[in-house]
């Protein structure tokens, strides 16, 4: 794309291909269950059992309030979301995994990550495979100094819950 190696423009390019080619294959093993890609990501980041705000969700799931409230209303169809006023602030709504969208996320987590061991992307990043990890951590510094807001926020990432569902513990 550039005559000069390691230009923005490479960079840009490297980046969407990647992320366009991993989404179409996640996706695939994700329609088995009639999920998508962003249903994927809202889970990851519901699964550490915290609870997240609906705007938090929003946010790093990267979907529009109104997108989102439409995707999370049908995975509380499917009884793998929950929400509840948010006991510090009755002002929001957290999101939740229920018990079955624990289950179907470990499931399809083990399907994720049997996808991407077929890559050479091990199943334990930080263990077997500095490069991914250091990848990922590269990835995440990016993603900080383009986003300050991010930076500015303790909230969990969904980075560290990747659509790979790679953890930040097997970091």
């Amino acid at each position: 794309m550039s005559d000069v190696p390691g230009a923005p423009a490479d960079l840009l390019r490297s980046l969407t291909r990647a992320e366009r080619l991993l989404s179409r294959r996640l996706g695939a093993v994700l329609a088995d269950d009639a999920l998508t890609i962003e249903a994927w990501r809202v889970l990851c980041l519901l699964a550490d059992g915290q609870g997240h705000p609906m705007s938090e969700v929003s946010a790093e799931a990267s979907l529009p309030p109104g997108t989102l409230t439409k995707l999370v209303d049908q995975l509380v169809d499917r009884n793998l979301v929950f929400r509840r006023i948010d006991p510090m602030d009755r002002r929001r709504i957290r999101a939740y995994l229920t018990a079955r969208g624990r289950r179907e996320h470990a499931r399809l987590d083990e399907r994720v990550r049997a996808s991407l061991a077929e890559l050479g992307i091990s199943q334990t990043v930080a263990l077997d495979a500095p490069q991914a990890a250091g990848l990922i951590g590269a990835l995440d510094d990016l993603i900080d100094r383009l986003d300050p807001a991010r930076r500015a926020t303790p909230a969990t990432r969904l980075a560290d819950s990747t659509p790979a569902g790679i953890t930040a513990g097997q970091r």
